[in-house]
């Protein structure tokens, strides 16, 4: 965990990665009283300028890599916007040079690349934070709040159906439903319940009618400590009356049901005060928005977030089970996966700091 900023001045940023999702962040952070934009680098050095004159930052830097910023620009703190594949490294670097990260999700390709990326951040004492946007919405928490007076729910369930077409690399991918879109509902799960997964069963399938090289539908169903069962039932090749982006939610427990429309309404039937339909507005920080209000306060408190490295890992963790569970046809337990990432993240070529980490941090069945 790092330690606190100082005073609650602007942190001086720098954004790795200029792309399309690069220039969403661009805005977010220029919109930002908490941050000052500093420095932008991406290997396609025209493309980062002509991202940071659309985002009105023309003071900052910009570079082909972080190595090329890190001296000139002395930065707080730096946003990871690569592609996934890219994750470990940019945050790895930044992590090594003292400076805390705020990476998009997911934080890597597979969970041992993650494994690693907990060993860095453990053996720098620096906050690696992964943003979960779809974790920041005012709706989302009152949902929770309702949950919570349900008893322990034993069922929470989501719903998900659009025709995205996107082109480009989610039509060839194998599971592109479940590697590009479940980790948000999958960590909005976790978060919902306050517990941890503990075991998956999942079904994924490529309708005929798909456009999709690899199966755009899937169901998976999560056991959870404390007996909830957790069921996803999702297509990205579901044209016609689509759900929200983050779906629809329902909850059954003891005391009644609630369920979330995806965007600003929760109903209760648990016949107390907070009974009935509620249209919560907009908060002041959500989606990436809110990632970074959360990352900021963590830096300047030294609170640990939410979106932490080792406690996001999980929700990555859930998404590797489901889709090793559709391959195999078998349930896979979750904690049987994670020591084997561990495993897995042992063999892969490291710095001498992070594998003496991971050896400290082995389970014991290693």
């Amino acid at each position: 965990m790092s330690a606190p900023a100082g005073p609650a001045r602007p942190l001086r940023v720098v954004q790795v990665g200029a792309g399309a999702m690069g220039r969403v962040w661009l805005r977010t952070l220029t919109a930002s009283e908490d941050v000052d934009l500093v420095g932008v680098a991406d290997l396609d050095v025209e493309r980062a300028r002509a991202a940071v004159r659309a985002a009105g930052a023309d003071g900052a830097k910009v570079a082909g890599s972080l190595g090329d910023l890190l001296a000139d620009t002395a930065p707080d703190a730096v946003v990871n916007v690569t592609v996934p594949a890219a994750h470990s490294e940019v945050n790895i670097e930044a992590l090594f040079a003292g400076i805390p990260v705020l990476c998009e999700k997911p934080a890597a390709p597979t969970l041992a690349e993650a494994v690693v990326q907990v060993a860095a951040a453990e053996a720098t004492g620096r906050l690696l934070m992964v943003s979960q946007s779809r974790r920041y919405y005012a709706a989302l928490e009152e949902y929770r709040r309702r949950i919570a007076e349900l008893g322990t729910p034993g069922l929470l369930t989501t719903g998900f159906f659009r025709g995205e077409r996107f082109g480009g690399f989610r039509d060839v991918m194998e599971q592109p439903l479940l590697v590009d879109m479940a980790i948000h509902p999958f960590d909005a799960a976790r978060h919902l319940l306050g517990a941890e997964p503990i075991s998956v069963m999942c079904e994924t399938w490529n309708p005929a009618w798909s456009w999709y090289h690899g199966d755009a539908s899937a169901t998976a169903t999560f056991l959870f400590d404390g007996g909830t069962r957790y069921v996803y039932t999702a297509s990205w090749c579901a044209e016609g009356l689509e759900t929200p982006w983050n779906g629809q939610w329902r909850a059954t427990g003891p005391a009644g049901s609630v369920t979330w429309d995806g965007e600003h309404r929760v109903t209760s039937s648990t016949g107390g005060p907070s009974d009935g339909p509620s249209d919560v507005p907009p908060g002041t920080h959500e989606e990436i928005a809110g990632a970074l209000a959360e990352f900021v306060a963590a830096l300047r408190t030294g609170t640990e977030p939410s979106g932490a490295i080792a406690r996001n890992i999980r929700s990555l963790a859930m998404v590797e089970a489901a889709v090793r569970s559709a391959e195999s046809g078998a349930r896979v337990h979750i904690g049987e996966l994670l020591d084997q990432a561990h495993r897995d993240a042992l063999a892969l070529p490291v710095r001498d700091e992070i594998r003496a980490r991971l050896q400290a941090s082995a389970p014991p069945s290693l």
